[in-house]
Order: structure tokens, then sequence, then C-alpha cells
């Protein structure tokens, strides 16, 4: 395969692990854990794998020798490091005991209940070591739910002798990732499931998770596109840049971007529900920032919008809900009657405010949040175009205040939605360390016995050599949550908290940012050079952990 002379270099890079992985290692066990809430309902669903301890990984005596061969899979969508937590994986296998392999399930989940697999051999992964992407085995949205699923991936696991699978992935594919491992130790089955924490939104991080892999590299992307269209737009100074940026539901991304790039605008989705804003009340606040800046003869800026915003206004959240169950249960009814008649039978299905609110939204938005919902029951908010929708209400507001004599200015709207673009990047140092420490420490643990664990990796504004590694059972991260119609035990999404400092240290600054053009430019991301350039961690974690 042709690599670029970024790759080729690159591929030399030996990622730096904590000192406590670095020669033999034992395991420190802490206090039985308990779920975060609705704790008799979760101990009932998961009587195997609940109340399990923390674990920690400290220097050891003697090198456990363990024949083991591991399988492994990369679930949802791509997040940069993917390919080192296996690197990781398969380093320490190999380091426990030279004869022991490592299987890849293609295509994600699918891949383990299809039978379709590869070997991963010294000579395939040198090719994807330190890369992006989830192409050395793909990814997959299929969810392991079923008892068939599960016994059907269990022929292939006992062919080839297989003692654990790892699962990389997001909140609910580690969700999965747990009801796999409850079932295989109910049935004493003797194959445990460890999961890593993966997803460039954010949204899986808790007391144990400082941060899900691939955030680093994804905001640091998003961050030099943003920062060079605060470039572009400081040079023409004539257009206004709406920029949606991926992320789902959290708006951890857009957060930890304007940290980085101090856009005029940032919107948090968590802070519009809280204040219970509704679509016109986000309208009038940006309008008014343009229309400030337009009086110093300012007629250009950046507003960087959430991809989840739309669910956050309460009263479309409401109506998101009660779309959610008229979906689970009469979606059969009417998703394929033509546009009219679809619309005509949810608004006769709807309470009176939902109604309402429904028949105010521009059709294609409407349309989108009553069709289908992703594999785990989620509104495909990426489809729906908020960026321009709240840009056309702005142009709106605006001519209506021009011709009352309250705005004198022009008003250029462009459009951006970066998601795509993060998902894939050359894993930053920190992210190809940390998804390194992640892999060595799910060898680590299945090594130890441990299984429905999630690999976790600590401590991480420190020098690498002083990270902790170990491992938090699943089950004390999960509550139990609506999804299609009915309630599941999932893990808790971790949203921004407004009590937070980086959200603090945001709301602080932000009037002066609006007013004033204070952008900062970023620039690419830095592989080679001062630690202080090439090692940085977010400006969220720097500011989380003090």
């Amino acid at each position: 395969m042709e690599i670029s002379a970024l790759q080729k270099e690159r591929a030399g890079y030996q990622p730096k692990l904590p000192k406590a992985l670095q020669g033999a290692v034992k395991i420190k066990e802490g206090e039985p854990t308990q779920s975060v809430d609705n704790q008799e309902e979760i101990k009932k669903l998961f009587p195997n794998t609940y109340g399990m301890p923390l674990v920690e990984f400290i220097p050891g005596d003697e090198k456990n020798s363990l024949e083991m061969n591991v399988g492994i899979i990369l679930s949802g969508g791509q997040a940069p490091g993917g390919h080192n937590v296996i690197s990781g994986l398969f380093d320490a296998v190999k380091n426990l005991n030279p004869n022991n392999r490592l299987y890849g399930f293609l295509m994600g989940p699918g891949g383990l209940v299809d039978h379709n697999y590869i070997e991963i051999t010294p000579e395939f992964l040198d090719e994807y070591r330190n890369t992006g992407g989830f192409d050395m085995i793909g990814s997959g949205r299929t969810k392991l739910e079923k008892e068939e699923q599960f016994e059907k991936g269990l022929e292939i696991i006992r062919e080839l002798n297989i003692k654990a699978i790892v699962i990389i992935g997001g909140d609910d594919s580690n969700t999965n990732a747990c009801v796999l491992a409850e079932y295989y130790a109910a049935k004493k089955y003797g194959v445990q499931v460890i999961g890593c924490p993966k997803t460039i939104d954010g949204d899986l991080k808790n007391d144990q998770i400082e941060t899900s892999f691939g955030f680093d590299t994804a905001t640091k992307t998003y961050s030099e596109l943003i920062g060079n269209i605060e470039r572009d737009c400081n040079s023409a100074r004539k257009y206004w840049h709406f920029i949606k940026l991926m992320g789902r539901s959290a708006s951890h991304i857009a957060l930890e971007c304007a940290l980085q790039t101090q856009p005029n605008i940032c919107l948090i989705s968590e802070e519009v529900e809280a204040k219970d804003q509704t679509l016109n009340d986000i309208v009038e606040q940006i309008a008014s920032a343009v229309a400030s800046r337009a009086a110093q003869g300012q007629n250009f800026g950046v507003v960087l919008i959430p991809e989840g915003l739309i669910e956050f206004i309460p009263a479309i959240g409401r109506l998101i809900q009660e779309l959610n169950d008229l979906l689970a249960a009469h979606g059969d009814d009417y998703k394929d009657l033509d546009k009219a008649a679809q619309r005509e039978y949810i608004l006769s299905h709807l309470s009176e405010a939902n109604k309402a609110t429904f028949e105010t939204l521009p059709e294609g938005v409407a349309r989108q949040l009553s069709l289908d919902r992703d594999p785990h029951g989620n509104v495909q908010v990426s489809l729906i175009e908020t960026e321009k929708l709240i840009s056309e209400m702005i142009g709106d507001k605006l001519n209506q205040w021009k011709k009352e004599g309250k705005y004198e200015g022009k008003f250029s709207p462009l459009h951006h939605f970066f998601g795509y673009e993060g998902r894939c990047a050359a894993p930053s140092n920190f992210d190809a360390d940390y998804c390194y420490a992640l892999g060595t420490s799910a060898a680590l643990l299945i090594a130890n016995g441990k299984t429905g664990y999630m690999a976790i990796v600590k401590n991480t504004t420190d020098k690498t050599d002083n990270w902790k590694a170990g491992g938090v059972p699943i089950t004390m991260m999960m509550n139990m949550e609506r999804r299609n119609g009915e309630m599941k035990p999932v893990i808790r999404k971790a949203l921004v908290e407004l009590e937070g400092e980086p959200f603090k240290f945001f709301t602080a600054r932000r009037d002066k940012w609006a007013k004033e053009t204070c952008y900062i430019y970023p620039g690419p991301i830095q592989y080679w050079g001062p630690s202080d350039v090439c090692d940085q961690t977010t400006k969220t974690l720097a500011l989380e952990q003090k």
C-alpha cells in the first residue's frame, strides 16, 4: 500500500506507556462498586457483572506468561486512535506469550455474528500503527442484543479458541459489551468481554473515564479548520460563517473548539435547555450580536453550533420524545405513506402542545424528526441543517429590524458542517499514547480474568509516566433510560456541565468575543517539536483537571 511521507515517519513513533505498564504488572483492587442510578434494576439485569471492584495496575514482580487468543471489534463511528488500541492490545498479548493470537472481526459486531475475521499479524499491523481511521478491520453499527447473536458469535469464539473479546466503542457499544459479558458469564462459557472508551463526541466520560479517545485529535482538527475560517473571515470582512460541529447530543466538541479558537458566538445545547430557550430566543441572541458588530462596521463573524442543538430546545425535545414513542408504536402505519399523508397522520396523533411545535418547524426539519432513528434509537441530528435554519431566521429578523430602523448593516451568511473531517485524522501524540495504553490495559484485564470491565487510563494531564491504568466495571456507569419506547439499561451520557470549569471559563469571556474580534488560529496538529506544543491535552481536560 502506498503511504505518505508523514505516515512513513509516523510509523516509527513509539507510543509512551505509563510507568506501571512498562514491566511486570500486578492488579490492585478497590472497593465494590454500584451503578450511578437505578441500582436495584441494574443489579437484577446484571447479577454476574454487578458490584465488581475498580482495578488499578501497579508494578509487579513477575511477568505473566498466560496463553490466550483475543478477538477485537471496532464498533460505531470512527475516532482517531482506534488502530493504536489494536497495536497496544497486540503488543501486550504477544508480550504475555508469543504464541498468543489476535483476531480482528470485520466491519464491526456483525463480523462476530457472521464469522468474518482476519488474524492480525505483525507485518499487517505495522502498516497501521499511529494512523487514523478504522480501515484496518472496518467498523459497523450492528447491535449485539439478541441471544441468537451471542450464540452464533460463540461458535467462532470456540473455533478460534478465543478467551476474550475486546469491543472498542462509545456508550451504546459498551452497553452492548456489558450485555454480552453478562450473557457469557451467566452461561459460564468462560468467555470474557472488555470495552474501550471511544467517541469523538466526548460524552463517554465520568469520574473514572477522563476523556474518550479521539476527542483530542478531532477537536484539534476542527479547531485548525475553524481558525483558518476565522482568518479568512477577518481578511475578507464581509461574511458571517455558521459552522455546525459533530457531537450528536452533547456540546463538548463545540465548547472545546470555542476554547481553542474564540469565535464570536458558540451555542451550548445544555445551556439552551437549562434556560428553557426557544428557537426564537437563540435567533434574537445571535441577531443582536450581528447588529452590534455591524454598528462598529464589522459585518463579519463566526458562529459555532453543536449538531444536537435542535434536541435541546425544550419544546422540540418534548416533541422528539413523543415522536420517538409514536415511531416505536405506529411507525409501520405511516412510514410508507407519501409526505403529505405522513405529515397528516403524525399531526393527528400528537398532543396539542407538540402539534403546535411541529407545525412551526420548516417542513424539512419536521420530516427529519419524524423519520427513522439510528440503530440505538437516536434522532439522526447530523442530517438536520440547523446552521442554515438558524441563519435564515436571523436574516429574516435583521430584515424586520431594518424596516423598523433598528439595524444598518450587511448580513451575508456562509455555512459549514465539520464532522467526517475529524473522525479519521492521524491521531495526536496524546491520542496515540492514550490509545496504546488503553489497548495494553485491555490485555492485562483479560490476563487477570476480568469481564464486563472497560479499560481506563487516568491522570492524563500529567506526564505519560505518571498516568494510571486500570479498569472500571461497565455496570458502574449505567442507569435506565427510555429507548425506542421502552426502558433499557444504558451507560449514562455525559453532557456539558454548566457548573464545570470549561463552561465557566467560556462564559466569563464570551461577551468580549461577541463584541470584539479575538480569534485564535491554532494551526495543524504538531507531531514533533517542543512537548508543550506536541503533547498538550485539550483545554477541556486541562481546565477539568486544573
